[in-house]
């Protein structure tokens, strides 16, 4: 009764917002395309859509079925992908989400020996996605979801991976440059600047800034770690960044790091998978490369360079 193809059509239709636009998509005629969605109508004894006027309204059971099809859609078309790789010879792809941007560079030095370590998995990074790093781990749009802040859910398995100190981040000329650590009222005259996520999901505000009560004067956003570090270094602001990211850079960018308070604010890279992917041996072998200290996969890289 239900096909693939019923599941395809629904998610297309409310995506594409018309009959014509999923037909199109889907490369049927509309009237194929209605008469698919009557005859399901009539074998399950109820609507799948309403009309109102020109447009179609879901249905309990129409929205219930559009659930159904975004969350198996994407496991059966990996399945496929998957499969035709090991026809063709390959092991398959290990898809990576990042919900933690400057772990970018981080995420670089562990995928270089692993590229040399695994030549039959290719690897794909993503940083955008429909429902977020849970829902894109849920949904089969990546594998594994780099995050500093694990959401522990039934059926998903995080790792601590690496540790790590976030700091701000000041030119060398600031006032706060040689400060061993700050206070919270130290930042309200300071314009803030930071990747474009959410407040509640940024450390400085919830760990440091707004359990004292304290905003900065100005926040302004940056999405990549170059221009920040330059905006940082020319005077224009300061930032939070884990400490080793910003020793990587002080030297050429002329910025110093400051402890956030008298104990700092300790953090810890997580990566998240399926449970039922964890035992998968190139997934799993990419989170035991991951565990190892930096120095370790620094070696492994010049080795394979």
């Amino acid at each position: 009764m239900l096909e693939r193809l019923h599941l395809s059509i629904v998610r297309q239709v409310d995506k594409q917002g018309s009959l014509t636009a999923a037909a199109s998509v889907l490369n049927l005629t509309q009237s194929a395309l209605s008469h698919s969605m009557k005859k399901l109508e009539q074998q399950l004894g109820t609507d799948i859509w309403l009309r109102e006027g020109r447009s179609l309204r879901l249905t309990q059971a129409g929205q219930y079925l559009l659930a159904v099809a975004n969350r198996v859609l994407p496991q059966l078309d990996l399945a496929e992908e998957r499969l035709g790789q090991f026809a063709q010879g390959e092991r398959g792809a290990l898809r990576i989400g990042m919900e933690c941007h400057p772990c970018y560079q981080w995420l670089l030095k562990v995928v270089s020996p692993y590229l040399a370590a695994w030549p039959d998995v290719d690897v794909d990074v993503k940083q955008k996605f429909q429902f977020g790093g849970i829902g894109a781990l849920f949904g089969y749009e990546i594998d594994l979801l780099v995050t500093p802040d694990p959401l522990y859910k039934p059926g998903l398995a995080f790792e601590p991976v690496f540790d790590y100190e976030q700091v701000l981040v000041v030119a060398k000329g600031h006032a706060l440059a040689s400060a061993s650590y700050v206070q919270p009222r130290q930042l309200t005259q300071e314009t803030l600047i930071s990747y474009p996520v959410d407040i509640e999901r940024l450390d400085i505000y919830n760990q440091f800034l707004l359990p004292a009560g304290v905003t900065p004067r100005r926040h302004k956003t940056i999405e990549t770690t170059d221009i920040m570090l330059q905006m940082v270094a020319s005077g224009r602001g300061v930032a939070a960044l884990p400490r080793w990211l910003v020793e990587e850079y002080a030297a050429k960018m002329e910025v110093v790091p400051v402890r956030l308070g008298v104990s700092g604010i300790a953090k810890q890279i997580y990566l998240g998978a399926r449970e039922a992917d964890t035992a998968i041996d190139y997934v799993r072998a990419f989170i035991e490369l991951a565990r190892q200290p930096a120095a370790t996969i620094a070696m492994a890289q010049g080795a394979n360079a």
